[in-house]
Order: C-alpha cells, then structure tokens, then sequence
C-alpha cells in the first residue's frame, strides 16, 4: 500500500520552492502526493485531507505563523472527526517544537533535513499506531 500524503501552504507564505521539493522527494519515494498548493486554509486542509483519505499531512511554514497556523489545522482535521498525523517543515525555531508537538503535531523538519529523514518521518508517521 502506497502512503497518501497532503502537502501544502498555509495562510500568505508565498515560498513554495521548499515544498515542491519535499513533495518530489515523496514522490520518488513511491509515495502518493496531493500538492493542495499555497494560501490555504486550515479548513480547506481538512476538506482535502478528508476527501483524498491520505494517511499524512505535511505543511511547509515559512512566515513566523507555525504555532498559528498548525494549531489552527490540527483543531480543523478534529472538527472534521480526523486524526491525519500532521508534519510541519520549515524555518521553525527550536524553542517552538515543544509548543507544536503539545497542539497535536507529529513530527517537525528543520532546515538541513535530509531526503532520507523526510521520506523516514512521513513513513513512520503514516503508520498506524495500536489501539490499547
């Protein structure tokens, strides 16, 4: 079974080099990549999640927004009665992991990651976890 996996920008960040390239790296992993594109909301996020049954999420943060912005998606994917595990990428500062990780993120990239940690995070991430 091949991994489904969102990618997209959230809010006004206009760089989308970033993810583009993650997106491929995905790609050429064998993975299933919907690029939902820039300037998206946290609603339209869930909707597409929801509609394209992927198995992860990756947002690209690149405008100081993330602690907002990936809240806000995460608090959207619930309301919408999903559990997608959500990955953020991005210039993300280390003191802000934590606040990410307690909002409901899975996993952060930092600048430097390399093809092989990407495409390993998204992997494990699109496990499933065991219901205890």
């Amino acid at each position: 079974m091949s991994v489904r996996v969102l990618v997209a920008k959230v809010g006004l960040d206009g760089h989308d080099r970033g993810i583009k390239v993650v997106a491929r790296i995905l790609r050429d992993a064998g993975m299933e990549v919907i690029y939902a594109g820039l300037r998206q909301t946290p609603a339209g996020i869930a909707a597409a999640a929801r509609d394209e049954d992927v198995d992860v999420i990756g947002l690209s943060m690149h405008n100081g927004a993330h602690l907002t912005l990936a809240d806000a998606v995460v608090r959207a994917l619930r309301e919408h009665g999903l559990r997608t595990p959500v990955v953020v990428g991005g210039i993300i500062p280390t003191v802000d992991v934590p606040t990410l990780r307690d909002c409901g993120v899975a996993a952060v990239l930092k600048p430097g990651a390399s093809n092989q940690e990407v495409v390993d995070v998204v992997e494990r991430c699109a496990m499933p976890t065991p219901q205890t």
